[in-house]
């Protein structure tokens, strides 16, 4: 898969696109189109961390808008502000 160079909507550096749609909305589209791969594992470094922090089920669709809401504010800085994760507590919750 060879995608095109573009100018990075998060980074601003040209980079290879991601190249897909990772996920089939309009949405996904804009971040295949316009967002680069090393900044697209980032989000998913950053997904993964929400789902954890937050105990999303992945099968509520509010969940879905959750982390679809997050993606448009860590990609296009459109919206709120990022959910905080509280990493005060890293290394103390016992199980």
């Amino acid at each position: 898969m060879s995608a095109e160079t573009i100018k990075c909507k998060r980074c601003g550096n040209q980079r290879a696109a991601l190249g897909y749609a990772p996920i089939p909305t309009e949405l996904g589209k804009r971040v295949g189109a316009e967002i680069c791969q090393p900044c697209w594992a980032e989000w998913l470094q950053k997904q993964n961390q929400l789902i954890n922090h937050f105990g999303l089920d992945l099968s509520n669709p509010e969940a879905h808008d959750f982390l679809f809401e997050n993606m448009k504010i860590f990609f296009f800085n459109e919206g709120q502000d990022l959910a905080q994760i509280d990493t005060s507590k890293e290394g103390s919750v016992k199980w």
